[in-house]
């Protein structure tokens, strides 16, 4: 059994948003992801942190999750900013159910056990006090209560944290998202989000108590990081 981490799979089987538009990169993406995933076993667990389908809403998405539920192990999924189609956790339960997706989970709210390690996550967000509107605070507010519920949750288990958006980028600093990490005992941090020439705003190692760990599918070359054997 392994733990796994890749964000930002950017599918779009049922809609046309091809991501090779973005560069070389991200040609036959699909298919690189298949090839990576070819090497998990069923009991491996990999979380996908966000942006995971380009669907405005899940008829569209549906072809995007039966993709990946083909592929091995047990994924959990958390939001990301482009992921249109995300609805209640009731509804996206009844929807995996008339798909007959099995493999496929929610962290929202909630953590989930691997071992006696606690993964938790939410799908963060980008806030400057200078820039950010009255509508911008009341998602960070939200997100910042759906973090907690899933640290919480994990009672004094060690914790690892998965978001979308990156707590730190460059200079900036989601001063909130790294008190919560750091009040909960949060020693490791993984993110996506970031594509392209953004990568080099990326911040990985250790800061403040944390270490950070991007895992955008580009940055990854499309192959999920393992985390813990």
């Amino acid at each position: 059994m392994a733990l796994y981490a890749i964000g930002d799979l950017h599918l779009s089987f049922g809609t046309d948003k091809p991501m090779d538009v973005f560069g070389g990169r991200w040609e036959n993406h699909p298919q690189r992801l298949q090839e990576a995933f070819s090497t998990l076993e069923p009991e491996d667990v990999t979380v996908l942190c966000g942006d995971l389908s380009w669907g405005m809403g899940l008829t569209q998405a549906a072809a995007d999750f039966r993709f990946v539920e083909r592929l091995p192990g047990q994924k959990l999924i958390l939001k990301g900013n482009h992921d249109y189609w995300w609805v209640t956790a009731k509804k996206l339960e009844a929807f995996f159910e008339s798909e007959n997706i099995r493999s496929i989970r929610l962290l929202h709210n909630n953590c989930w056990l691997y071992g006696e390690t606690a993964l938790c996550g939410t799908r963060g967000w980008f806030f400057e006090e200078e820039k950010g509107g009255e509508h911008d605070r009341k998602i960070m507010n939200r997100e910042l209560l759906r973090l907690e519920a899933s640290l919480k949750a994990a009672g004094d288990r060690e914790k690892l944290c998965f978001l979308h958006y990156p707590p730190r980028c460059g200079s900036y600093v989601c001063r909130e998202v790294v008190e919560l990490l750091n009040r909960y005992g949060v020693r490791d941090c993984y993110y996506g989000h970031l594509h392209g020439p953004g990568q080099k705003q990326a911040v990985q190692g250790t800061v403040e108590g944390i270490t950070y760990h991007m895992v955008s599918a580009d940055y990854l070359d499309f192959a999920p990081l393992q985390i813990l054997p």
